[in-house]
């Protein structure tokens, strides 16, 4: 069943859509590369932000060795080619590569809501599915900064951003990278329409995203994407004040060894917001 909000996409690729340009590849020659045998091997590394289980030995383990070399289109195809089982695959794929990589607006928000659209399905069937939720929330909250924080907090997509990644850390409260996400929503939000407003229309505060923020670094420190949006925060919520600690957020994490592909667009957006 479709969410009645969004309306259904078909996959944006070039393997099932003919005509369409190929996704963009990685950029990076030295973005690490993994097999299957190697993702299982280093799998709780990879998967720390999430405390996602492996796979088993196969198919889906070879679609994940794609998404962790960079190869997002090609992982996000083979999760779609196995039905259910394979949906936290495309849509991590999917969401990761129209966030970072992705020049064409239309077809990044497209791709947003494509994976809201899947994920929103998955959870009306398995509610407690936690990754599902987490995906959701991710596209859901990716897609609104695409169409402005404000347009999204009165189309009522705000509450259903926070919900989810408030869902998703009652079910996995070590799920590092969604209260890192739910503190950038209280920030953001603070940002947009002020502490007051905030606070009595959205239930947000300055103080759960500071708190926020900090656990989900103390569960994944070594996140290159979560420190540069605890320094985005700290700038959203108290400004100039916080700029030295913001600074050295993103020293740091330019200063990390990416472990995959994502961490390596990760790493490169640090070290951009420091030359700029």
């Amino acid at each position: 069943m479709a969410h009645p909000d969004l309306q259904p996409f078909s996959l944006l690729s070039s393997d099932t859509v003919p005509g369409l340009e190929p996704w963009v590849a990685m950029p990076y020659r030295d973005t690490p590369r993994f097999d299957a045998a190697t993702v299982l091997q280093q799998w709780r590394r990879l998967h720390v932000g999430h405390g996602m289980p492996p796979p088993a030995p196969g198919p889906l383990a070879e679609g994940w060795a794609f998404y962790h070399s960079g190869e997002f289109e090609r992982a996000a195809n083979l999760g779609l080619r196995h039905g259910r089982e394979g949906l936290v695959l495309a849509n991590q794929a999917t969401a990761i590569y129209a966030n970072y990589l992705e020049p064409r607006e239309a077809c990044r928000q497209a791709m947003f809501k494509q994976v809201a659209e899947r994920a929103a399905a998955q959870v009306e069937d398995e509610p407690e599915n936690w990754q599902a939720l987490y995906w959701q929330a991710y596209a859901l909250g990716r897609y609104s900064q695409g169409i402005s924080v404000a347009r999204a907090l009165a189309q009522g997509l705000g509450s259903k951003v926070k919900g989810a990644l408030e869902r998703v850390i009652a079910l996995q409260p070590r799920h590092a990278a969604a209260h890192v996400a739910l503190a950038a929503f209280h920030a953001e939000v603070i940002d947009k329409v002020g502490a007051l407003v905030g606070r009595m229309t959205y239930g947000v505060r300055a103080e759960t995203a500071i708190e926020l923020f900090q656990h989900g670094l103390e569960l994944h420190p070594n996140s290159p994407g979560a420190l540069m949006e605890y320094a985005r925060g700290l700038l959203m919520l108290e400004g100039e004040a916080r700029m030295a600690e913001a600074t050295g957020l993103y020293e740091r994490a330019a200063a990390i060894e990416p472990v995959d592909a994502r961490e390596r667009l990760d790493v490169e957006l640090a070290r951009a917001g420091l030359s700029d």
